[in-house]
């Protein structure tokens, strides 16, 4: 006889239905799958067998084959088992028909327990989509993330045993559903912009990056607060979204990376160090997997000593800082994995960090220096919106007694600048300042007579590229939306000028 069971398999981060066929027919004992399964699939047999045999259920003693259709997919995981035991359970006669609106996703132990398994956020959004599909079931460990997601009733279950009762009518289980919901303690933060002393400069620059969605770079010696900033701007960026949260989840999820199977609520923030691949930023490799690009979407992506990283390296991040995505292509398969982040890069202006700074002697050489800095591309340079050079902090900065903003503040402005630009913005299908191009380039950052002689200065001594000189509008646009003006005047544009100064310091 032969069964035909729902299940559902990963490819990147999207889920593709197939039909696990089972055909439990006469002849020589044998446990067959085909269908271009990899070797965790094909090792499912010893787990499926063991998991009906320990649940008090017949294994037939027949040859079995198992087609995972369609064969053209390559399909990979442990998600298939449930279906597959189903499948097993049904042709051989041992439960009745199942409903062909119901899909199986679960990694079976061998006592017949379901274990919680990564992806399984994709795989329920995937199954949402198909108008056919009316539940699924899933393992209890995971009831947490996938509960969230309407239009599909999402079953959990605990052993195979529970689900053949289900599916028999002897034990009857309600859809799981969760709402999203935020507690303060989620979204608590144990750090806070306040803490850090003095450095006006650089805090005013970071709120204008993170209110506008501004790549920034930070360059300033050893212990100036570069990391400490960095480490603090997730405080100041306004909560994710519902759909954010799903995107965010799904990433970490796929990347085995989630503890509690919850919805992620906090905006990621990712720290490669600079001996990083190339392979484990961009994503990829022999299972194929999201990098430090795509963890770091919707959050933030720190690159600390930007100039330690190797040169190969750094340019992966010139694709998905433009398109907000990344291509991995491999010899089975080109996937695009989401990659929309705001990047933070800091870096000494010298190998010893001390170029510049009036208490301590600059030991390097000229050519040391220009090696130093060679190491980042102009290209790459230009993307970054915001370039700053920042001093040590000094004493007297320590010992203030005046208290500094702190990141609900901080927080509150951005809100409402992002918010702005939100209902400026709709029906582009963009969000922030940094998204502008083109016409609506032209339309939103028009300048006076004034501010276009400013810029033609600085495009013609800072010897700027055409994109640098649209990242200058861009930022000013922000700072003016900071300030609650309407137009971009005189000093948004010489603000934003500021913000361009080291293409000219340092690698002119």
């Amino acid at each position: 006889m032969i069964a035909k069971i729902n299940s559902c398999v990963l490819l990147g981060l999207d889920g593709y239905e197939i039909e696990v066929e089972l055909d439990v027919a006469g002849g020589l004992p044998n446990f067959t799958i085909v269908g271009l399964a990899d070797a965790s699939i094909r090792e499912s047999k010893e787990r499926v067998r063991s998991a009906i045999k320990n649940s008090n259920y017949r294994f037939p003693v027949n040859k079995i084959v198992a087609n995972l259709s369609p064969a053209s997919i390559k399909k990979d995981g442990s998600q298939i088992d449930l279906a597959l035991a189903v499948g097993i359970l049904e042709a051989s006669r041992q439960i009745p028909k199942v409903d062909e609106n119901i899909c199986f996703i679960g990694e079976l132990s061998l006592d017949g327990n379901l274990m919680p398994i990564k992806g399984a956020l994709a795989l329920v959004i995937a199954l949402r989509k198909n108008e056919r599909i009316k539940k699924v079931i899933i393992p209890d460990a995971n009831k947490e993330e996938c509960g969230v997601i309407r239009g599909i009733h999402v079953i959990p279950c605990k052993n195979l045993t529970e689900v053949i009762d289900y599916l028999e009518g002897f034990q009857e289980l309600q859809p799981y559903v969760q709402k999203y919901e935020s507690s303060d303690d989620e979204m608590k933060y144990d750090i806070d912009f306040s803490e850090i002393r003095g450095q006006a400069v650089m805090k005013r620059s970071v709120e204008i990056a993170v209110a506008g969605a501004h790549n920034i770079l930070i360059v300033g010696p050893p212990g100036a607060g570069k990391t400490m900033i960095a480490k603090r701007i997730p405080t100041i960026m306004p909560d994710l979204s519902f759909e954010e949260s799903l995107e965010v989840t799904k990433i970490y999820n796929i990347s085995g990376k989630t503890s509690n199977n919850k919805l992620i609520k906090k905006r990621p923030f990712r720290n490669p160090h600079h001996t990083v691949s190339k392979v484990a930023l961009s994503g990829g490799g022999r299972y194929s997997s999201p990098g430090e690009v795509s963890l770091s979407h919707c959050g933030v992506l720190f690159l600390d000593e930007l100039p330690e990283f190797t040169k190969n390296v750094l340019e992966v991040l010139r694709q998905p800082m433009e398109d907000g995505e990344i291509t991995v292509s491999r010899a089975n398969a080109q996937l695009t994995y989401p990659a929309n982040f705001f990047l933070v890069a800091a870096m000494n202006p010298c190998p010893c960090g001390f170029l510049g700074d009036s208490r301590h002697e600059c030991t390097c050489t000229q050519g040391s220096i220009s090696r130093y800095l060679g190491k980042i591309s102009g290209p790459l340079l230009d993307r970054f919106d915001i370039q700053i050079s920042v001093e040590a902090v000094n004493f007297n900065d320590l010992n203030k007694s005046i208290s500094e903003r702190n990141s609900k503040e901080i927080k509150k402005n951005v809100m409402r600048v992002r918010e702005l630009q939100r209902n400026r913005y709709k029906g582009y299908n963009i969000l922030t300042n940094s998204e502008l191009e083109g016409n609506l380039l032209d339309k939103y950052c028009e300048l006076d007579e004034k501010g276009k002689l400013i810029l033609k200065l600085a495009f013609e001594n800072l010897g700027l590229s055409v994109r640098a000189h649209n990242k200058i509008l861009k930022v000013a646009r922000t700072i003016a939306d900071l300030d609650g003006e309407k137009h971009i005047a005189e000093k948004h544009i010489a603000e934003a000028i500021r913000y361009r100064t080291l293409d000219k310091k340092f690698w002119g």
